[in-house]
């Protein structure tokens, strides 16, 4: 079975290498799910660790549905991680009604074509998951990281059992809440793959006097940060006048 570890750090990355790790998917921000890490972080887990490493290309927290700008943005980093020698890409684009983006699907795989290509957990939003997948594997989606649109990839075996069962060229990869005490459940059921990041919270610093800098009203799974113009407009005048 492939054991594809979730990493934000080289640190993990080592981690999970030495822990006898199949693969890497490197991204930043696991508690906001993960967005597309740093070319630098990128770089030193290349350099430091034998793993293929798959990058999560994602810009920013939030829903799946993009802007223009932001899947320009997306294919940029896809090309340039492609250059840099990922061996895989993992990405999820979704209309805004939460059905496949098919479209921008194709495109985001024609940029991948010669690397890994995995269709992340933007697909546990998609009303119809078995129509949905069945699209993904028409389309040539290597792998789908799913939990079968449950909390966690345990509660939503029933579901990804069944698309399993409905797989002949994109193989199922389980991912959300595994840990040694389920994952025998997993492999049992006939999986070739599971996707984990067996984080554990450690100690990093004296607890502080300071104000907290962390922008929980910016976190959202249906509203964006975005730069209202207005608001510069007239803190630019203000003070350039």
């Amino acid at each position: 079975m492939i054991v594809e570890v979730c990493t934000a750090s080289l640190d993990s990355a080592l981690t999970a290498e030495r822990a006898g790790a199949n693969r890497i998917e490197l991204c930043a921000e696991l508690g906001v799910g993960g967005i597309t890490p740093s070319a630098g972080l990128f770089k030193q887990v290349k350099a430091h660790t034998s793993l293929p490493v798959h990058v999560l290309i994602r810009p920013r927290s939030g829903d799946f549905t993009y802007t223009d700008t932001e899947f320009d943005v997306i294919l940029a980093d896809v090309a340039q991680f492609k250059a840099m020698g990922a061996e895989g890409i993992v990405c999820g684009i979704l209309n805004k009604d939460h059905s496949l983006d098919i479209g921008r699907t194709e495109k985001v795989l024609e940029k991948c074509e010669g690397l890994s290509f995995t269709f992340h957990r933007a697909f546990d939003w998609i009303p119809d998951p078995l129509h949905g997948f069945q699209l993904l594997q028409d389309m040539g989606v290597n792998t789908l990281l799913s939990s079968g649109k449950a909390p966690s990839a345990l509660q939503g075996l029933p579901l990804l059992k069944e698309i399993h069962n409905n797989a002949v060229t994109t193989m199922v990869m389980p991912g959300a809440g595994i840990n040694p005490d389920n994952v025998r459940q997993f492999s049992d059921a006939g999986f070739k793959a599971l996707h984990l990041s067996g984080s554990v919270m450690q100690n990093n610093s004296v607890v502080h006097d300071g104000i907290s800098l962390m922008g929980s009203e910016l976190l959202s799974e249906t509203h964006i940060a975005t730069a209202d113009y207005a608001k510069l407009k007239a803190v630019v005048q203000s003070v350039k006048e």
